[in-house]
């Protein structure tokens, strides 16, 4: 399905409803990397909610900045972690040896040995969008909350991270999915 996009319409609304009527240049540019990697899996058509959701959990994991960030603490906090090296990068946060090397299959890219690779925004795209499509990081993923008898933004948290922030992120999804509306033609 090749759906046209009005991509002026979508980042006016999310300017508006989500980013206090101003958004920077590195916001615009991290978020046509997610609708660029959509495009080319989906064409713009596809289930829009599990966009939307994408987009939630990249505006929550990423500290609302929409660019591919590494996971916040100090260096001895980080060495702390029981996946270090292998901390949360990227839109969702990859964490675990295991998924740097699923997504290093997936990008083409030597994830685990240049775990900073996760941080280019077109790697963090693919990486978002197979891991929350196949499940990788918890075992669920958005078709198991987002499909024909399903529409649950709710419980989609449990693709990332249990339900912390569950709530905050459904509303999100809110917004995204009413921006992704009012854009497709």
């Amino acid at each position: 399905m090749n759906t046209k996009f009005n991509k002026a319409t979508f980042f006016d609304y999310v300017r508006d409803h989500l980013f206090e009527g101003v958004l920077a240049q590195s916001q615009v540019t991290g978020m046509n990397f997610v609708l660029r990697e959509w495009r080319k899996r989906y064409g713009f058509g596809g289930d829009h909610r599990k966009l939307a959701y994408m987009f939630a959990t990249d505006y929550h994991e990423t500290a609302f900045t929409m660019i591919p960030i590494t996971e916040y603490g100090s260096m001895e906090y980080l060495q702390s972690k029981p996946y270090y090296p292998y901390i949360g990068r990227g839109f969702v946060q990859l964490t675990w040896e295991e998924n740097y090397a699923k997504g290093s299959d997936v990008c083409e890219e030597d994830l685990v040995n240049y775990p900073d690779l996760a941080l280019q925004p077109d790697v963090a795209a693919i990486i978002m969008f197979d891991g929350m499509e196949k499940g990788w990081f918890t075992g669920d993923s958005l078709g198991n909350y987002f499909n024909e008898v399903d529409d649950d933004p709710y419980n989609a948290r449990r693709i990332i991270n249990g339900t912390d922030r569950a709530e905050e992120i459904a509303k999100y999804h809110e917004q995204f999915l009413q921006a992704i509306s009012d854009a497709v033609e």
